[in-house]
């Protein structure tokens, strides 16, 4: 992958699926297919709820947090006052779920936001929250099933602990063969010129604190 391609800024890299619909490296299709088709068989019904999502959405989804148009939430998932934190807190909050635009592992096309359609009663809407996928949870059966299987086609989860940067999330797969040399390649040059382009907000306090928020929200992950 090029700088564009690993900051999210041309998506050459990326294959458009119908069934089931989605965006992913073009890499990654076969492996992600593969399992689907595996998972299938043990009742479950596989799906990306989020795959690849360019720089300008990762954009809109930041600035849409920081205006408090979307929700933002404590490391347990509850709801903030986003008008009642300083503006430091206020990107660590946005940052606990929401990547850095450029810096989203969502670019590169190798990681994907997983449900299982199967289990998803009438009328019920998906939150991605961690008891979802706990035990008792509406996804508990398709955790249990990724545990045992997902590394055999080549996935991980980065986010399976609490490392202090990014929160966990059980539902977040990683393509191992595609990610692990995308982020070698995302250095701290390459994600300061895809910001100092962009219209962030609050692009001021995250440039002077971008070298914090590489090391603790991009490179900080539970590797394979």
């Amino acid at each position: 992958m090029n700088e564009l391609e690993i900051t999210g800024r041309a998506r050459t890299h990326i294959a458009a699926l119908e069934a089931p619909r989605c965006a992913l490296h073009y890499e990654v299709v076969a492996a992600f297919l593969a399992m689907r088709d595996v998972a299938a068989r043990a009742g479950i019904d596989l799906q990306a709820a989020s795959s690849f999502r360019d720089f300008d959405q990762q954009v809109a989804i930041w600035n849409a947090k920081w205006c408090g148009e979307r929700a933002l939430l404590d490391r347990r998932g509850q709801p903030l006052e986003f008008a009642a934190l300083p503006e430091a807190e206020r990107v660590d909050a946005i940052l606990c779920w929401s990547a850095i635009p450029g810096g989203s592992r969502h670019h590169w096309g190798s990681d994907i936001d997983v449900i299982d359609r199967a289990a998803v009663p009438e009328g019920y809407k998906v939150r991605l929250v961690e008891p979802e996928y706990g035990e008792g949870g509406v996804f508990a059966n398709l955790t249990r099933w990724l545990d045992g299987n997902m590394r055999r086609f080549g996935f991980f989860r980065p986010f399976r602990q609490d490392r202090g940067g990014v929160s966990p999330e059980p539902w977040h797969l990683s393509y191992a063969p595609v990610s692990l040399p995308a982020i070698e390649l995302l250095d701290l040059s390459v994600l300061r010129r895809a910001i100092e382009g962009s219209a962030l907000a609050c692009k001021a306090e995250v440039l002077s604190r971008l070298p914090e928020i590489y090391t603790r929200f991009v490179l900080s992950i539970d590797p394979p």
